[in-house]
């Protein structure tokens, strides 16, 4: 594979294993440069030891890993200079100024005194901490102690950028703010590998998503294409409930799928066959030419929320659609 065409992120049958517990069990991940990844995956499933993996800081049992076309455990080195790192938490002294923290962060990175400065100057006023860069770490909010944990690893301007939950625990307005740095650094073509387990966030930043159940790769694709793979659900609640029959059969025609009755809320659900959509304006039409008075109509498409439930248990869709894209858990 040349250069040119070789993923920025790459893993391939990696394993690793913790005394008994097996973290990673055959995980295959492709990245390409300039987009986000979106990791997923229930507690345990391997997420973070992914990242530690690809960050140089635990190394495979088997398999192989690249970053930047530089392999992880032959050439470590290589790897550390061409990433930026931001755990699930900040790693920064709180006794000192947010400026003094990234320039320690430019020092450990060879810039020197005066390249430190001006790259701390640098990074506080492109990302909004220009006015609280002379302030102790410890007077800053949660959001912006993440702000500024996130922009130290961006000291050296990595081409690659892993993000290991970085909003966790943040609150909407401060998890935005994170949201938009990270649009900005993919916008200026830094390959981003985002775990994360907030889906509306990866919904949101990611080019595409994989998702990960003990230690494997289970689904892989972009957001939209996950989310079709799993179908709409179509809600009538009926004025009648004699007519449910007639309804679940105008349902059923239009979406393909099995109709689930609850008589007492007068209200039949269908889940929509993969890739089958159900327009609104021809479902009432059919039910009003089936003679069929509905007194509420909806047809909610899928989220991630759904696919994450589908993939990894909880689901209210059909077994078969618990493995996506030809990937075996």
């Amino acid at each position: 594979m040349s250069d040119v065409t070789r993923p920025a992120i790459e893993m391939a049958g990696v394993e690793k294993r913790f005394g008994a517990t097996e973290a990673l069990r055959g995980l295959d991940l492709a990245v390409p440069a300039g987009t986000v990844c979106g990791l997923l995956g229930p507690n345990g499933a391997g997420k973070t030891t992914a990242v530690r993996v690809l960050a140089t800081l635990v190394a495979p049992d088997r398999g192989v890993a690249r970053v930047a076309g530089h392999d992880v455990v032959r050439a470590a080195e290589e790897v550390r200079r061409a990433i930026g790192l931001a755990g699930q938490y900040a790693a920064l002294d709180e006794g000192i100024t947010g400026r003094d923290n990234l320039r320690i962060f430019g020092r450990l990175h060879r810039l020197g005194a005066r390249g430190a400065r001006r790259r701390a100057d640098e990074l506080l006023e492109r990302f909004g901490l220009a006015d609280a860069g002379d302030r102790l770490v410890r007077t800053y909010s949660g959001g912006m102690r993440r702000r500024l944990d996130l922009i130290a690893s961006l000291v050296t301007s990595p081409p690659v950028l892993f993000l290991d939950e970085p909003t966790t625990g943040l609150d909407p307005r401060s998890r935005q703010g994170i949201w938009d740095t990270v649009k900005e650094l993919a916008d200026g073509g830094t390959t981003v590998l985002l775990t994360t387990q907030y889906l509306e966030e990866a919904d949101r930043l990611a080019d595409e998503i994989v998702v990960v159940d003990h230690g494997a790769a289970i689904a892989t694709g972009p957001p939209d294409r996950l989310k079709a793979a799993i179908g709409s659900e179509v809600s009538v609640t009926l004025v009648d409930p004699g007519r449910l029959p007639a309804a679940s059969a105008v349902v059923t025609a239009l979406a393909g799928g099995e109709a689930q009755l609850d008589v007492a809320a007068r209200t039949v659900t269908v889940l929509t066959e993969p890739g089958r959509a159900v327009l609104l304006p021809a479902l009432v039409r059919e039910l009003d030419a089936a003679g069929v008075a509905a007194e509420d109509v909806a047809v909610r498409a899928p989220s991630l929320d759904d696919v994450f439930l589908a993939l990894t248990g909880e689901a209210r869709v059909k077994p078969e659609l618990t493995v996506l894209e030809g990937e075996a858990a």
